[in-house]
């Protein structure tokens, strides 16, 4: 049966369950005061729905109410609500047709007698304790003496100058890499989270710095994240918290290895004071150079030692003792040497004395001489001369040329 709410009081047929429902409803959606209601009670029944949704019911002495919350609402809540906890509803109320009761539509949802973020901040820290986020044996030493410092916070801000100052009068051997991000509002927690995660993935940071300056708790929130505490959580560089004031408190200082109550502290949580540490270092100076040059003695004197036992085994005195021996030999053998050249110069020249008295030379001396034709044949009877031939007449110093005459003739 078709149904509007202007004719429903000229009707007299009767209703269905279906129409004086929808009539029901629509009585309380025209009730401006039903749709901006505050409700304050205790939950009961708390339950939250695959699909994010939460159902629960409101109680008091005397009566309760049952509610809901879509998801959309459900995801800006600071703090998660369960059996017991006393609150402050607001929303509309109406009429869920199917199951024929009225209920509070919530839109928002805060704990009554104290704020949604302190207590959302306590649910938090008391949920990541259990699970050891904050255990001190997961805590990183800090380096003692950092050569590169990341520092996560907003480009803009004060505490960004505040640390790069404190980094630069106390330590100014450290370099500073920024890695800029909100610090504030609800897209500031994932923009920290990758910030961290940029850094913590460089081989060349030594430590982390997370930074913020002061404010009101909804300021600092989100360094209240969870995303943001198990960030720090999962680092592998060291990270230091040093957000607000000193008297503020975050979910990051008790994930973080070291908590500094200021940026500034956290700077100088970070560094060492180079001014402290120079009549130290003057000290240790002095106390190398000793250890150094009694190690020089040490070592000189061993080398000396070495250098003794070297030369002790050291081939070089038998070979000194080879060459005088070399020496020794080769002038042994150039004296047999010499020797056997003269006997064999004085055989030599006995065999020439021997070969002179055979030589025809010898004979030369004595006045004879020697006679050849023109061919170089020897003389040596008449018939082989005629008249008138060339003859070369060798003696004992020369030799020289005749024409051969008839016995008697003249030459």
């Amino acid at each position: 049966m078709d149904f509007s709410f202007a004719d429903a009081g000229q009707n007299s047929a009767m209703w269905t369950i279906s129409d004086l429902t929808r009539y029901i409803r629509e009585l309380f959606e025209i009730d401006y005061c039903l749709q901006d209601v505050e409700v304050s009670g205790e939950i009961s029944n708390f339950t939250q729905a695959r699909s994010g949704h939460l159902y629960f019911t409101l109680k008091d002495e005397g009566a309760q109410l049952k509610c809901v919350m879509w998801r959309s609402s459900a995801e800006r809540l600071r703090f998660a609500p369960q059996d017991g906890d006393a609150v402050v509803a607001h929303g509309r109320v109406s009429v869920y047709e199917a199951g024929g009761a009225y209920q509070l539509y919530a839109n928002r949802l805060e704990p009554a007698g104290r704020g949604d973020l302190a207590l959302a901040f306590e649910q938090l820290k008391r949920q990541l304790e259990a699970e050891g986020l904050f255990d001190p044996v997961h805590k990183q030493p800090i380096p003692r003496f950092p050569g590169k410092i990341g520092i996560v916070t907003s480009a803009d801000a004060a505490a960004l100058r505040d640390i790069l100052n404190v980094l630069r009068r106390r330590w100014p051997l450290a370099q500073a890499l920024i890695a800029p991000t909100l610090v504030q509002g609800e897209t500031a927690p994932p923009q920290i989270v990758r910030a961290l995660q940029w850094l913590d993935g460089r081989s060349d940071i030594d430590l982390i710095i997370l930074s913020r300056g002061g404010g009101s708790m909804e300021d600092l929130w989100a360094f209240n994240d969870e995303r943001v505490a198990r960030a720090i959580f999962a680092a592998q560089h060291p990270v230091i918290s040093g957000v607000g004031h000193e008297v503020d408190f975050t979910i990051s200082d008790f994930a973080a290895d070291a908590r500094a109550p200021t940026p500034s502290a956290a700077a100088e949580l970070a560094v060492p004071d180079m001014a402290e540490l120079r009549p130290a270092l003057r000290g240790a100076a002095r106390q190398l150079a000793g250890q150094v040059g009694q190690i020089i003695q040490q070592k000189r004197r061993r080398a000396q030692s070495l250098g003794r036992a070297l030369r002790h085994l050291s081939p070089q005195a038998g070979l000194d003792n080879n060459r005088q021996k070399l020496d020794s030999w080769h002038g042994r053998l150039h004296t047999a040497a010499r020797r056997k050249l003269e006997r064999e110069q004085n055989r030599l020249a006995l065999a020439q004395a021997g070969l002179l008295a055979y030589s025809p030379l010898a004979t030369l001396s004595r006045g004879y001489a020697i006679v050849r034709d023109g061919d170089g044949r020897i003389i040596r009877s008449v018939r082989q001369v005629k008249p008138g031939d060339e003859l070369d007449v060798q003696v004992s110093d020369g030799a020289f040329g005749v024409s051969a005459q008839p016995f008697g003739g003249e030459a």
